[in-house]
């Protein structure tokens, strides 16, 4: 969980008003002299009211991970969501609230130290009045940083220290097939575009060595900046997390995508990303044209022929994968 549990302006105010009624009826309770009473129960109004407030914000603020100390892998992950720029912008209001109600809460407390016992209840409720507008004010980003928390609330959790593969090609290829015949995970799979639309993660382990398979949403032949988020997602995780690629050819083009473009995306992504790549051609078993596959499968090097759907050319996959562990000290490491 990213951020945690963001309150409403009403939820604010309703709880620092109610425990500022519980520490006023206490004071009244209390034995001290009845002509300071009325002076000290709105005293006690204010101030209680005042910390609560600022207690609620510096909880916010305490339990929300500095973005700029996570690795760069969250940082975009977080800016493709919801946006770096907006999230500190909102939490930033939070600190002003807080200095603001803290401002308040010394000069009111003063104004009704010096004033008059029937003067003291009239001072508390401007003091209400100019807390509940600095609560309204930052209406909005309460509102941004509770959308946040429940977009970000399935980050995915990454294990650094895991050998990585990220899966990439086009959607609807078998992305999340060959993730589940690789690994334990059960990603949603489906047979219409962008089924994927957030990172799956399965993790697998052979000779005591952790491989970590991610499989992104579908990638389109197209310029970064027409994707879409479902897109950027994927972008960010090849990025930052793969120590290798799994590109994954439809050699049947059953999922809409000729292997022209298919091959288009492949080189796109050779000459973006520096990181090694793997590529196998999937849903063999579907192939009606051999001769017009083969024509793509010659031009890969070491290409893997797989039927995901049957199990078939997994084992060589992951064998394929584990041959890369010896590779791995020549390549640079990944960007944490």
């Amino acid at each position: 969980m990213f951020l945690p549990t963001i309150p409403t302006p009403e939820e604010v105010l309703d709880k620092s008003f109610r425990r500022a009624k519980k520490a006023a009826n206490k004071v009244r309770s209390s034995k001290i002299p009845r002509h300071l009473k009325a002076k000290r129960t709105e005293e006690a109004r204010v101030k209680t009211a005042c910390q609560v407030i600022q207690e609620t914000f510096k909880n916010i603020l305490e339990k929300t991970p500095n973005v700029e100390d996570m690795p760069m892998f969250y940082q975009d992950y977080i800016d493709v969501v919801v946006g770096v720029d907006q999230l500190k912008k909102s939490l930033g209001a939070l600190n002003w609230a807080v200095a603001l109600i803290s401002k308040f809460e010394n000069q009111y407390v003063f104004k009704i130290r010096r004033s008059n016992p029937e003067n003291a209840a009239k001072i508390r409720k401007e003091a209400f009045g100019r807390i509940s507008s600095v609560i309204y004010r930052i209406e909005d980003e309460l509102n941004f940083l509770n959308y946040a928390k429940v977009k970000l609330k399935n980050m995915p959790t990454i294990d650094f220290d895991a050998i990585t593969a990220v899966i990439a090609g086009f959607p609807n290829v078998g992305k999340s097939t060959v993730l589940r015949q690789m690994t334990t995970a059960e990603p949603r799979v489906a047979d219409y575009p962008f089924t994927t639309t957030g990172i799956q993660i399965g993790h697998l382990e052979k000779k005591w060595k952790k491989y970590q398979i991610i499989d992104t949403p579908g990638l389109l032949d197209r310029p970064i900046r027409d994707m879409n988020q479902i897109e950027l997602n994927a972008m960010v995780a090849l990025e930052h997390l793969a120590d290798v690629i799994i590109y994954i050819f439809d050699a049947s083009e059953t999922s809409g995508y000729p292997l022209e473009s298919q091959y288009s995306l492949l080189k796109e992504i050779k000459h973006i990303f520096k990181s090694p790549i793997i590529c196998i051609f999937n849903k063999m078993d579907l192939v009606e044209d051999v001769k017009y596959s083969d024509e793509y499968i010659k031009k890969i090097d070491e290409p893997i022929l797989v039927a995901a759907s049957e199990g078939k050319g997994i084992a060589e996959l992951i064998e394929k994968l584990e041959d890369f562990e010896h590779e791995r000290i020549n390549i640079p490491k990944r960007v944490k």
